[in-house]
């Protein structure tokens, strides 16, 4: 659709809070949207600015467009997330999360049993949850269980079974697992009251089950029954361990929801974590595919209403990292700057920020273990993308390394069949390059690295990675040919985080599928060079191995730069000093002095 067409319409859009809803040429609804104000909302699309690629992109598919009114913000709310979890458009915020999640079941029936299920039925039954894991929920029941004496039996336990007699008590009562309700041992209240008492244990709110297990040790001490009192003094003191590792910040904190979020280009990530009591009773980490140019606040704003309706919070308050506009305002919104609350929005991110690592550490492919054939499979696949010659069973990479500026080194790792060699790392410290110049160190490094090859008569590797842009990929190919070796190994260099590759020469860049496992070696080997060059670096820095290129300045002494290091923090930043501000730090003479040396080397 395009502005003329729509300003065509404009004025019959109404004022009103609602969802809008975007239908392409083939009547496909492909993006559903809620405002305040409909108009004001859906004409922020048809702006004469350009407000993004992607909302460029959904805009030109635009054929009609639909409206809901509803009598608020909140109702609107509700009514989007419904209408993208029933259609899942194709430019709407996706969450990339399907898991089906499990629930403990209280079973509708006599002396209802409890148990782990995943599927969630309209037969009356309670269904507490749902839960992340359902390992933590098996140590649920089973922690339960040790307090909480509930039968596990498949017996139909109506009154009338039970007044016939028709059961007889297993080994669980014998081992004190159950009080025996199918042979009438146990009423059905006392059952419901254990019931009770696990819904708190799961809920976190132990002071109450602790209260009530006090009462009944003091009834049995009082009848002189030390044995029982004793069992269920143990009890009290496991519940009551188990609360003090479970609460994490503050046993006088209400109901909470805690949410962070982290965001990387078309990429979101939102972790959860739902307190009751003090105690932390869920965490969760969802990643999240944004497919507009949403901010950060629309994001965690649309995750909230998600997960919370996901989870069935019932907390009244969120803690976010960041002041949002939730639409429900009965909901407080709290952004801490200290206390109990920030430390849990920290842990939330701690939580956030392990989660990207562990899923950076899947996107990595390790072949470490795998047999030949795997290995060789690999290193085919990066042969075809590539067209080389023949499959890279020895491939080199090469990244250089500064710190603010200054103390220029390099690094190399060598990877054979697709496995780091690291008997072949090599690293190098500068020799022939003064100051800060990438294209001059990856030049001479490499030069160092061939030239040695050649003259020992070593292998030559398939390939040779330069990690960086193309003035780094033309300084290492003007050193193969120094060296006479053009043709003799294949060198393309490696976008810097893009992951593109590209040849010299080349305009065009190439860009291996993202789910390959070419394209994981390929991360594996420059987050190595990473690794290896800055592990180097902070090494030498350490030893003092380092000379500062203001050392090498004749009539500048340690005090000097001392002091101009001191206030202008770098060596770049103190080139970039006017002569007036070096003489009110250094005096005339010594500014005279780097002036001249500066301008020398320019």
């Amino acid at each position: 659709m395009t502005q003329e067409a729509f300003q065509k319409i404009a004025h019959t859009i109404p004022q009103d809070p609602g969802v809008y809803k975007y239908f392409d040429v083939n009547k496909e609804l492909i993006y559903v949207g809620k405002a305040k104000s409909l108009r004001k909302r859906v004409s922020s699309y048809f702006s004469k600015s350009f407000v993004g690629y992607k909302t460029h992109e959904l805009v030109k598919r635009i054929h009609s467009i639909e409206f809901t009114i509803v009598g608020s913000e909140q109702d609107a709310f509700l009514l989007e997330n419904a209408l993208i979890k029933e259609y899942k458009p194709k430019y709407n915020i996706e969450l990339k999360d399907d898991k089906t999640y499990p629930y403990i079941i209280v079973k509708r029936e006599p002396f209802p049993r409890i148990f782990l299920t995943r599927r969630k039925i309209n037969d009356g039954s309670e269904y507490i949850g749902p839960f992340t894991s359902a390992g933590k929920v098996r140590e649920l029941i089973e922690f339960v269980k040790q307090y909480i004496p509930l039968r596990s039996c498949k017996l139909n336990l109506s009154k009338e079974n039970i007044a016939a007699g028709k059961f007889k008590v297993c080994l669980e009562y014998h081992l004190g697992n159950c009080k025996g309700p199918c042979e009438g041992l146990q009423s059905l209240e006392d059952y419901q009251n254990g019931i009770l008492q696990m819904r708190n244990i799961l809920k976190g709110n132990l002071g109450s089950v602790v209260a009530q297990f006090k009462e009944e040790m003091q009834q049995h001490a009082m009848n002189l029954e030390f044995e029982k009192a004793e069992m269920i003094r143990k009890k009290i003191e496991h519940l009551e361990n188990y609360q003090a590792s479970s609460v994490v910040v503050s046993k006088h904190l209400t109901n909470l929801d805690v949410f962070s979020i982290a965001k990387e280009d078309n990429k979101a990530y939102v972790n959860y974590l739902m307190v009751q009591n003090g105690t932390i009773v869920q965490t969760h980490s969802v990643p999240i595919e944004t497919k507009l140019e949403e901010t950060e606040e629309e994001v965690l704003v649309w995750v909230i209403g998600e997960l919370r309706n996901t989870f069935n919070s019932m907390a009244k308050e969120v803690i976010v990292p960041f002041p949002i506009e939730y639409p429900d305002t009965s909901l407080i919104i709290t952004v801490p700057k200290a206390g109990d609350k920030r430390k849990l929005l920290d842990l939330s991110l701690k939580n956030i920020a392990y989660y990207q690592a562990e899923l950076r550490k899947k996107k990595i492919l390790h072949l470490e273990g795998k047999t030949e054939q795997e290995q060789k499979k690999v290193l085919y696949e990066l042969q075809q993308y590539l067209q080389l010659s023949e499959a890279p069973l020895h491939i080199e990479c090469f990244d250089n390394s500064n710190f603010q500026g200054a103390y220029p080194v390099s690094a190399m790792v060598c990877f054979k069949n697709g496995v780091p060699s690291k008997n072949d790392y090599r690293r190098f410290n500068v020799k022939t390059v003064v100051g800060i110049n990438d294209f001059a160190t990856m030049k001479e490094v490499v030069y160092r690295r061939y030239k040695r090859l050649k003259e020992s008569g070593e292998p030559f590797p398939q390939l040779v990675i330069i990690d960086g842009g193309k003035g780094q990929l033309g300084a290492a190919v003007d050193a193969f040919r120094s060296l006479d070796l053009i043709g003799t190994t294949t060198v393309v260099g490696l976008a810097k985080n893009e992951e593109e590759i590209f040849f010299p020469g080349d305009k065009a860049s190439i860009k291996l599928s993202w789910d390959s496992d070419a394209l994981k070696l390929v991360r594996r080997i420059r987050d190595e060079v990473h690794r290896f060059g800055i592990t180097f670096h902070r090494n030498q820095r350490s030893k003092g191995t380092f000379k500062n290129e203001l050392e090498q300045i004749p009539g500048i002494g340690k005090t000097t730069i001392e002091d101009l290091l001191r206030t202008f923090k770098s060596v770049k930043n103190i080139k970039l000093q006017s002569e007036q501000s070096l003489t009110a730090i250094i005096g005339a003479s010594r500014a005279a002095i780097l002036i001249k040396y500066f301008q020398g080397k320019a």
